[in-house]
């Protein structure tokens, strides 16, 4: 299982807005916008992914503790999607503080779950990466877009279901290509 947290929110933080100008017309006020430092208001989000299925998503609007991460995220998502599967899965989380702490690793060995290794400083391959920028996708293209947070958050778990297993199906498959590509770059940059 991929799984990992993400930040939505209503004003956009994308630096992705490229702007043409003269040389020399930098500050000029029709080159300049301003930009919310931090995107606005907005809700942290937690799904898992594996072949087949995906966990519900997780969504809140306080940072992610320990505490939150196993009473919440292991103990009310993982595990009981764990059960309803009846498979053996391989879990993986990225190397967030508060995924490494103590009280998290016991959850862990308590469940009996395996969790994938994963170098502290490493590019981060997680495909779920990639459903974060799909569903951030589907959200401002919805007609209209939210204007507020209950419409985010509505927004967030109707198109979290929308999303096609096929697409996350095919984002798994390419696990193998994306270490591949990583290892020939020597760990920098792929296009992935």
């Amino acid at each position: 299982m991929f799984s990992e947290e993400s930040r939505f929110s209503l004003v956009s933080d994308s630096r992705r807005t490229l702007i043409w100008r003269v040389l020399g017309t930098h500050f000029h006020k029709e080159n300049t916008f301003d930009r919310h430092g931090y995107g606005g208001a907005g809700w942290l989000v937690w799904g898992g992914i594996i072949l087949g299925s995906r966990t519900d998503l997780h969504v809140q609007n306080v940072t992610m503790t320990a505490h939150i991460y196993r009473d919440v995220i292991l103990e009310q998502h993982v595990r009981l999607f764990w059960g309803a599967m009846g498979v053996e899965i391989l879990f993986m989380d990225d190397n967030a503080r508060s995924h490494r702490a103590n009280i998290v690793d016991e959850c862990f060995l308590s469940e009996d779950i395996t969790r994938m290794v994963w170098p502290a400083y490493s590019p981060d391959l997680n495909p779920i990466e990639h459903v974060w920028d799909m569903l951030g996708r589907r959200i401002v293209a919805r007609p209209p877009p939210p204007t507020c947070l209950l419409e985010l958050r509505r927004a967030l778990l109707d198109e979290w279901c929308n999303i096609s297993q096929d697409q996350i199906y095919n984002l798994i498959l390419s696990m193998p290509r994306r270490c591949k590509a990583c290892i020939a770059s020597s760990g920098r940059h792929t296009p992935y």
